[in-house]
């Protein structure tokens, strides 16, 4: 979740053309709100984006205490791939959120043991881009369900049809990965279907998932004429989500849009009704489509206060990780899950964190249940990094403790959380498990695009080698066509 407070004074109609998930190479500021840009050579498509600063290092001597909120948002990371593939440009930088790059991916970490929701774990290794420098991992993993063991769910498809839906790699994106996702489903599950254009309706009705025939019917029918009163129909698809709520299962909505809400509920109302629902256990899947109104950080921030993630849907095989070789995801595990380091100043000089910019937490509220978090869902992993400069006077590769990796989840909304705690410490890595070093070549790659001043000696070549150490576990070849991604992106 993000935890700075929403203070800009954006209305609905920025807040679904976060969901185009598209950018370009220059921008200029053009006074929307503090942070935001706009493409410049597309500045009437509305694209924009939060312009956030990278973490610094920070002086254990000054707050040796790190504390954030995990995301497991993937939307980062699909936007650059439609760019550089696609459109033969790269992101803009302030569209890179390395921890979305490395989030994207599931890593080989140990399932969770002892009746747990989650395990944690750590590696240090030797700093690629920087040789007096070390690179500390820390992995976390939701555990996984066996189809049997998935609780029913409850969705709802908010689907917007306004007018500038209508082409390929909109609505009729979406319509294939609508059906796709219901030969998948439970029979037991529930779909609805919601639409809005210049009107909301009801589509269908909630109707049991065996009843595949009826509801790819009425996503058949779907098509794409008019304005967008998106939240109005927002708030019709929360009630449909509170009508057939399941006691103990995912009672999700599922909203797929490229573009703006412009008519209907605006602004806070709309934040604080999707914090509303989301405190009543209803989470929020948003998926974008197309390009042309981006306003990625808001739909970001939306997404987070209801609980959900955020993804953009760029091609058919997106489509197939999200609705279907991932979809387990869409069950929450572990809800509002924090991460606290604390860093043994005997050893640690300083440190950064990468990525997780907007995810900085204060460290008095790890241990505040009151506090909103990120949720992690089932065999979902959570990767994160720190550039470590040891203590002056100790060697990078020496054996020593470093500090302590704690964690904190809650097995539902509104319980009690649940601590974890390990030792960062032990025998400096001089070589790089395929986990370490994959994460390292992710990171170095969105350090790159971003032109981060922590980026070092850090090239495509060395991003490209990285990855190609850390192979091995890539069971639907997104590893692999990541290779690709880096190849193609030295090229422009």
């Amino acid at each position: 979740m993000d935890f700075r407070p929403f203070r800009s004074a954006l209305t609905a109609s920025s807040l679904v053309s976060v969901l185009l998930a598209a950018s370009c190479t220059l921008y200029q500021d053009v006074g929307f709100a503090p942070g935001f840009y706009y493409e410049s050579d597309g500045a009437k498509s509305g694209d924009s984006y939060e312009d956030y600063e990278d973490n610094p290092f920070i002086d254990t001597a000054v707050n040796n205490v790190s504390t954030f909120s995990v995301d497991a948002d993937g939307a980062s990371y699909a936007n650059m791939r439609r760019f550089i593939l696609q459109e033969q440009r790269l992101l803009y930088k302030s569209a890179i959120r390395i921890e979305e790059f490395l989030n994207y991916f599931t890593f080989d970490y140990p399932e969770p043991a002892d009746g747990m929701s989650a395990a944690i774990n750590s590696e240090v290794s030797p700093c690629p881009w920087n040789d007096a420098h070390m690179l500390l991992r820390l992995g976390i993993k939701g555990k996984s369900l066996s189809p049997g063991d998935m609780p029913l769910a409850n969705y709802v498809f908010l689907i917007d049809v306004s007018g500038s839906m209508n082409s390929s790699d909109k609505l009729e994106l979406l319509k294939k990965g609508l059906t796709t996702m219901v030969d998948y489903l439970n029979p037991e599950d529930r779909v609805s279907i919601i639409t809005y254009a210049g009107t909301s309706q009801k589509l269908l009705e909630s109707t049991l998932a065996k009843d595949g025939k009826s509801i790819k019917a009425a996503i058949s029918k779907l098509k794409a004429s008019g304005s967008t009163n998106g939240g109005d129909a927002m708030k019709m698809a929360y009630e449909e989500a509170i009508g057939n709520y399941i006691e103990g299962g995912n009672n999700r909505i599922v909203m797929g849009t490229d573009g703006d809400f412009n008519v209907g509920v605006t602004g806070e109302e709309l934040i604080e009704m999707v914090e509303d629902y989301a405190s009543r256990g209803i989470y929020l899947t948003v998926c974008g489509f197309g390009r042309g109104n981006l306003n990625d950080s808001f739909m970001e921030k939306v997404s987070n206060r209801g609980n959900g993630t955020y993804e953009y849907i760029d091609c058919e095989e997106e489509i197939m990780k999200v609705f279907v070789n991932e979809r387990a995801k869409f069950h929450i595990v572990a809800n509002d899950a924090k991460v606290q380091i604390t860093f043994n100043p005997e050893t640690v000089g300083s440190y950064r964190l990468i990525g997780y910019e907007n995810r900085v937490m204060g460290s008095d509220e790890f241990e505040d249940d009151g506090k909103d978090a990120g949720e992690i869902g089932a065999g979902q992993t959570v990767t994160a990094l720190y550039e470590i400069v040891p203590r002056e006077g100790a060697s990078a590769g020496e054996s020593r403790e470093f500090g302590t990796f704690d964690f904190r989840y809650k097995e539902a909304l509104g319980g009690k959380s649940i601590p974890l705690s390990c030792p960062i410490g032990g025998e400096c890595a001089e070589k790089m498990s395929e986990n370490m070093s994959f994460a390292a070549g992710t990171a170095a790659f969105g350090m790159i695009l971003r032109e981060s001043p922590y980026s070092g000696s850090a090239t495509f070549e060395m991003a490209k080698g990285l990855v190609r150490d850390g192979m091995g576990f890539d069971p639907h070849g997104y590893r692999k066509q990541f290779l690709q991604i880096i190849e193609s992106a030295s090229k422009y």
